[in-house]
């Protein structure tokens, strides 16, 4: 059996078995695509990944961009350095020997709100809203590339933890707008709001993310999971059906559109 590579052409992990060993990874040319400027020498990351490969191939390639990382290969163990280690990010795997990510997130959810991305070869959108849902605050699909990778860390870190948890971790709030992910609920004002699916999902999505631009093409992938297409109008349109529901009634309009990027909700009210 040829071994696993990564095809750092296209700086990107591939898990699928390479074709010659010359397609194993060259770290260095990698990371000097990729090298910042930025200090991040404060900023301490865990990865908690079971495959070796990937995860020393992570471990490698945030040192070199001056994070301080630490790897864990099981969920148990990855959850008490998580609980323990004063990280400012953790990239969590979902298939983990022990206990998977979800139940990690869940655990970690009643005591951290250190910035979780979780890492997953699951692309159904279920799995992602599920993750979402349990207190992740984004997840990356494998294959992916590396500048992406380090894009939405560095998106975590600018954003920081969240305020600090507890029994009511899984409600979501924004001025008046409350979300309660555990029982899909959703009220303004102390009214309720009636949501079908893709609408609840779309929201967490940008609640999650407020104060954030999100563009077209990562509502389309994130919700729909399918490719932007600029002749179709599926995100135009649930967005106008959400505003509808979420600021139409109400005199403070959350959900924005940036002209040109995409879609934001925050509160402008001064």
């Amino acid at each position: 059996m040829m071994p696993f590579g990564l095809n750092v052409r296209h700086g990107r992990y591939d898990s699928a078995p390479s074709t010659s060993i010359c397609e194993l990874p060259n770290y260095e040319f990698v990371i000097l695509l990729h090298r910042r400027s930025r200090d991040n020498s404060r900023m301490k990351i865990l990865v908690i990944e079971d495959e070796l490969r990937l995860a020393e191939y992570l471990r490698k390639a945030l040192t070199e961009n001056s994070y301080v990382v630490d790897v864990s290969h099981s969920g148990p163990a990855g959850l008490q350095l998580a609980l323990n280690g004063g990280y400012d990010a953790v990239l969590l795997d979902v298939m983990l020997p022990g206990m998977d990510g979800f139940a990690i997130v869940h655990a970690l959810r009643r005591q951290s709100a250190v910035p979780v991305l979780m890492l997953t070869a699951k692309d159904k959108v279920e799995d992602r809203v599920r993750g979402l849902q349990t207190g992740a605050d984004d997840y990356l699909v494998k294959p992916f590339s590396l500048s992406e990778l380090l894009a939405r860390v560095q998106a975590l870190l600018r954003r920081g933890t969240r305020e600090p948890l507890g029994p009511d971790a899984h409600i979501l709030r924004l001025a008046d707008l409350e979300v309660d992910l555990a029982r899909r609920r959703v009220t303004r004002g102390g009214e309720r709001i009636n949501l079908t699916a893709k609408e609840f999902t779309l929201l967490s999505l940008l609640l999650r993310r407020h104060g954030q631009v999100i563009s077209r093409a990562a509502l389309a992938e994130k919700v729909w999971d399918m490719s932007f297409d600029s002749n179709t109008n599926v995100v135009e349109v649930a967005v106008r059906r959400l505003r509808g529901k979420l600021d139409d009634p109400f005199y403070e309009k959350l959900l924005h559109t940036v002209r040109g990027m995409g879609y934001v909700l925050e509160s402008r009210k001064s």
